[in-house]
């Protein structure tokens, strides 16, 4: 890795829309963990645009965030952008168009960081701030699937 790069992992929702909050969720988990040098956790939320110069200084990006790819609620996906912009007319992530932006963005001022999006299947995005319990169920094996992609720092 690049003497100054990091790797940042960032938590993407909205915590009072239930499973829809599960990035943020996860990287709070994160966040007391010990985890390797240069490596950044950061709470999203709904404000992507606000991370521009995080993602264009990163060299490697892991997003959490829920995602809607047809499977039970609590099922992970592990997807880069490609994927994503495949899928542009019947989006997988509710946040997907301001990340794809932000990323692309973040491209022509200069960064190309590796993207991977951990992506967990929801069963109800509806007001509430806890998770149902089949995506709370699944948080363990989103964080063991974030630490394998630092593997190696």
């Amino acid at each position: 890795m690049a003497k100054n790069k990091k790797v940042v992992i960032i938590g993407i929702g909205n915590l009072i829309l239930r499973d829809e909050g599960v990035g943020v969720h996860a990287v709070r988990e994160l966040e007391g963990r010990d985890l390797p040098p240069r490596v950044e956790v950061i709470d999203g939320g709904t404000a992507l645009m606000d991370l521009l110069s995080v993602i264009r200084d990163a060299e490697k990006i892991i997003v959490i965030d829920a995602l809607k790819g047809g499977g039970e609620p609590g099922t992970i996906y592990r997807v880069c952008p490609d994927d994503l912009m495949a899928e542009a007319e019947h989006p997988l992530s509710l946040h997907q168009v301001g990340l794809l932006e932000v990323l692309g963005m973040a491209r022509q001022i200069g960064g190309d960081p590796e993207v991977v999006i951990i992506g967990v299947e929801p069963k109800e995005i509806s007001w509430g701030m806890e998770l149902t319990p089949e995506v709370e169920a699944k948080l363990p094996k989103v964080i063991e699937t974030v630490l394998a992609e630092l593997q190696g720092l």
